[in-house]
């Protein structure tokens, strides 16, 4: 998971409020973060340089927070401080709204159809009356620079270009030209570049040789113009030194192109909605008109809150406590949700309203009930060893599949898992003296080699069960299967129908016992397996009892 460094007194300072280590450490462990190591700015210097001085006492502590790999609202000072003064009770949650100006009057960017063949998306912003110090300034360059690896996946999804407005004119334009077209000087240089120049230029640069390969093979690249014909970025790789921002800049343009609209939607919203908080007009932002070629126009950013109906019961049912729809709805609020209870008479239901911050929430449900069917939930490192992702499963390395750590730190850390039973067996196998039946699961990315991405592999969202305990428990975690597809409403249907699933028996998976696993089909297609874990598994994990596991992938369902 993303770790956020902060320094602790600006922290406290934004919190209104000061903690020893360990009443913050609670209040992390509260809200559902983790306080993952506590040094400082010198400190780390000294260790990245090699150095043994010793430290000073005036040193500022540094934080460094762990936090939720989907919280991309929580990948900066503001961002964090905001929500744990919400959780405190200290502040609500903010409504953020769009500046009331015309349509007319609104700054444009006219996207050239080129544009298709390279980075075919953009979304834009402006902060106005913005007022940067040094700290707000820095927090929100390195916002920049953690959404870039995160969300952003090096930039080959999204990248983020901010600009001081009050240095450009617009209507801006989107294009995409021969690299030799395009020409200016790009940030931290003083001379004019040719767009193939800089690629050249670039290959020596640690920071940005990095993102060369996703524009240099390609026979146009992405630029963005002012009217005047002055660069402002070639995304994804640098901006233009004319419009670079300063601890003076008082209007920021903020830009970001993008392979992927929804992406690029989310990662706006994410820089836009936490350093609103420095504009005159507080939370406020203005939006921009992004007119297509073929005349198709969006307004961005989004900013407007959706809502939704959860049925109390269901609440209820999934975690395991009878709650009251006002102490739910008060829960909700402090996690950044505007809850109320909805209207007596038949079913209870809580009111929830989302926030743009709040880009995790997609809907009433999590994809799979399991909670429900007395399951606990697991989180299991997403790293692990050669020899337990392949020997210790009776697994085989086919070369094809496994994304291999190259120099890792430890033999725990040498492979990306491709399954996630691993993690299950693992977990049982240091509890096997709990009172039995053990029954896990967990739904997480587990990583596989593809030559189709730009990256190389791909992450694959899959579910996985356990049960442990005096029998196999086979037919309970084939009635998991069942319930799971009844909650997804997926009937079950005859052998080679794909209007639904079947089960298929299969003897070729090793982890499981022959003849005593299935394949799981949907739709024509293998998503799964569930089985009694073969003995020379069991002993493997040091497990003296019968388990059955089901592994399925759920990004079919999760698309659908």
């Amino acid at each position: 998971m993303p770790t956020v460094s902060v320094g602790r007194d600006c922290l406290f300072a934004a919190l209104g409020q000061t903690y020893t280590q360990e009443k913050f450490e609670e209040l992390c462990f509260n809200f559902g973060i983790e306080l993952d190591d506590v040094t400082t700015e010198k400190a780390i210097m000294r260790k990245e340089c090699h150095l043994e001085e010793e430290a000073d006492d005036d040193e500022e502590v540094i934080y460094k927070i762990e936090v939720p790999a989907n919280r991309y609202d929580l990948l900066c000072l503001e961002g964090l401080a905001q929500a744990l003064r919400v959780f405190n009770g200290k502040e609500g949650t903010p409504a953020y709204t769009l500046a009331s100006i015309s349509k007319e009057s609104m700054l444009k960017i006219h996207v050239h159809k080129e544009t298709s063949k390279i980075r075919p998306y953009v979304v834009c912003a402006v902060l106005r009356d913005i007022n940067f110090d040094e700290a707000s300034y820095n927090s929100f360059i390195e916002l920049q620079d953690k959404l870039h690896e995160n969300i952003c996946r090096r930039r080959t999804l999204v990248a983020i270009g901010t600009h001081d407005l009050d240095t450009l004119q617009g209507p801006f334009t989107y294009e995409a030209l021969p690299p030799e077209k395009i020409n200016f000087v790009p940030l931290k240089q003083e001379k004019n570049f040719r767009a193939d120049e800089l690629m050249e230029v670039y290959k020596s640069d640690l920071k940005l040789k990095k993102y060369l390969h996703i524009i240099e093979n390609s026979p146009v690249y992405p630029v963005i113009y002012d009217c005047r014909r002055t660069v402002l970025s070639l995304p994804p790789i640098i901006n233009g030194a004319h419009s670079s921002i300063t601890l003076k800049t008082k209007n920021v343009f903020i830009e970001c192109t993008a392979t992927d609209l929804t992406k690029a939607k989310i990662v706006l919203n994410t820089m836009v909605t936490a350093f609103s908080l420095y504009c005159r007009n507080k939370y406020e932002v203005e939006p921009v008109e992004v007119v297509y070629d073929g005349g198709k126009s969006l307004i961005s950013p989004e900013l407007s809150e959706y809502s939704m109906e959860v049925p109390l019961s269901y609440i209820s049912r999934s975690i395991g406590v009878s709650l009251k729809a006002d102490e739910v709805a008060s829960l909700l609020n402090r996690m950044q949700l505007r809850a109320e209870k909805g209207a007596s008479g038949g079913e209870q239901n809580i009111k929830v309203s989302v926030p743009p911050t709040r880009s995790d929430v997609l809907h009433p449900c999590d994809v799979m009930e399991v909670a429900m069917n007395g399951f606990t939930e697991i989180k299991s490192w997403i790293l692990c060893s050669y020899q337990e992702n392949f020997a210790m499963l009776n697994r085989t390395d086919d070369k094809s599949t496994a994304v291999i750590i190259a120099n890792p730190r430890s033999a725990d850390f040498e492979v990306v898992r491709t399954t996630l039973m691993l993690g299950g067996l693992k977990t049982i196998g240091k509890n096997k003296n709990k009172s039995k039946p053990i029954k896990l699961f967990e739904v997480s990315d587990t990583v596989q080699l593809d030559g189709t991405k730009d990256v190389g592999a791909t992450n694959v969202r899959r579910l996985t069960a356990l049960y442990c305990g005096t029998n196999s428990g086979f037919e309970r975690i084939h009635s998991l299967l069942d319930r799971v597809m009844e909650v997804m409403a997926t009937p079950f249907v005859p052998i080679g129908d794909s209007s639904g699933y079947y089960i298929q028996r299969s003897d070729h998976a090793r982890e499981f016992l022959p003849d005593r696993q299935a394949s799981i089909i949907y739709k024509g297609k293998h998503i799964g397996m569930f089985g009694i874990v073969h003995p020379q598994v069991l002993k493997n994990f040091d497990i003296p009892d019968p388990c059955s596991v089901l592994e399925l992938d759920i990004e079919p369902f999760l698309q659908a």
